[in-house]
């Protein structure tokens, strides 16, 4: 794809409605200073100076999502609580659309609260619940999602699999089926409790880890061969069309019939916490203007790298994006 066909998709990025069904979370970020260590216990005392609230999990996919150009609709269920509040405050700042995320009268909302001195985490605390939403929450909260589904028609619904319960078998496979039915293209970052129940989806996009875990398989050699029997055994199980497997350092492989992996680029590196979610996103919504997984693997590798550059969850700079990916692309 030469430079003015870049420009153009990017543009069009701005017609596509994604719909982001999965685990959300509020990431906290506590920053100060450490100045001394406590008389009571051998550990820092830290002085806070700021406190910041981000989106995380299916919720962080959504933001890039939207700052890839897209209109975004976020589904998923929350607490009734003050952190529940804030994640659905900070999704209408960001522009995204929250009339699919449901309040429960039985959860909390996930939240990650990271204690940082000197750029460096001292500590997270996290606040949670990870079993399955109980079938009185999940039927309405499918009704609503399904009927959305059916009235809107998006182009893109992305499955963001954290393992806080909100993706259950029955979910997965109802809203799969009804993406298939009306022409909405189907991506999944999968997380090993429900791996392999996401049967028919267009791209299963796991990390390194996850198909290890998945699969129960050591993969000691990390290569196309390798990869590729990776993918014949997951292409056995789900039947879905595109392999996409992040793989760190080493960059990123895909399989959709042709397969090759696609080395990282030099960056420096500061957080990856968060990368997974950009990836997924710049991903579903190249593969869903081009169908091309060769070119979806590639801008999502650069957006992949560019947010490591940033400490914390940080989403994507389009504009940034753009131009990285015309200059390494039209150098290969």
């Amino acid at each position: 794809m030469n430079k003015e066909e870049l420009i153009k998709m990017f543009d069009k990025m701005n017609q596509l409605h994604v719909v982001v069904v999965g685990d959300v979370m509020l990431d906290n970020y506590w920053v100060g200073d450490v100045d001394r260590i406590s008389p009571e216990a051998p550990v820092p005392v830290i002085r806070l100076k700021t406190r910041e609230s981000r989106l995380g999990g299916a919720a962080n996919v959504a933001v890039n999502c939207k700052a890839l150009g897209a209109r975004v609709t976020l589904a998923s269920i929350v607490g009734n609580d003050h952190e529940g509040n804030q994640l659905k405050e900070l999704a209408k700042e960001a522009g995204v659309g929250t009339e699919l995320l449901v309040k429960s009268k039985d959860r909390i909302t996930t939240s990650k609260t990271r204690i940082i001195s000197r750029s460096q985490q001292i500590v997270r605390l996290d606040d949670e619940q990870t079993n399955d939403i109980s079938t009185e929450e999940e039927h309405p909260f499918l009704e609503k999602v399904l009927k959305f589904l059916q009235i809107e028609k998006p182009d893109v619904l992305i499955f963001e699999d954290y393992n806080k319960g909100i993706l259950k078998p029955n979910v997965i496979e109802r809203i799969t089926s009804h993406c298939k039915e009306i022409g909405t293209i189907t991506s999944v970052d999968p997380k090993k409790n429900h791996f392999l129940d996401y049967k028919s989806v267009d791209i299963f996009k796991p990390n390194l880890k996850e198909v290890r875990e998945g699969l129960n398989i050591r993969l000691d050699k990390v290569d196309v061969s390798g990869m590729d029997e990776v993918h014949q055994k997951l292409k056995g199980i789900l039947g879905h069309q595109v392999t996409f497997v992040t793989l760190s350092e080493l960059g990123v492989y895909y399989n959709n019939g042709n397969s090759a992996i696609i080395p990282s680029h030099y960056r420096r590196i500061a957080d990856v916490s968060g990368a997974g979610d950009t990836v997924i996103a710049t991903a579903s919504m190249v593969y869903a203007l081009t169908k091309d997984a060769a070119l979806m693997a590639a801008i999502s590798n650069i957006a992949g790298g560019l947010v490591c550059e940033s400490v914390g969850v940080v989403s994507i700079d389009k504009e940034q994006l753009e131009k990285e990916a015309v200059k390494v692309l039209n150098a290969q």
